[in-house]
């Protein structure tokens, strides 16, 4: 699966909810819990690039950008903002 795919997925499920879904349960709970597991994921690449195997830092990226999508698909905003941002800064 690549990036698009699960964006596309997270959309899927905003647009047409799944009962039992992790990922509705974080839409349904808000911003606030969206931007809370976005930190706590971010603290624990930390500790995994400085203390864990290389298999632990991906899962916690992993992690991370699941929910990062998560937050951005409920802020309206899409991978390709951030890579446009990303592309403007290198120009």
């Amino acid at each position: 699966m690549n990036l698009n795919d699960l964006y596309a997925l997270i959309l899927d499920r905003k647009i047409n909810p799944k009962p039992g879904s992790y990922t509705n349960s974080l839409l349904d709970d808000g911003l606030p819990r969206m931007a809370q597991k976005v930190g706590e994921e971010g603290t624990e690449v930390v500790v995994a690039a400085l203390a864990q195997e290389n298999s632990r830092l991906v899962e916690e990226i992993a992690d991370l950008t699941f929910h990062t999508l998560v937050l951005m698909a409920a802020r309206g905003l899409t991978p390709a903002d951030v890579l446009d941002e990303l592309e403007k800064r290198h120009k």
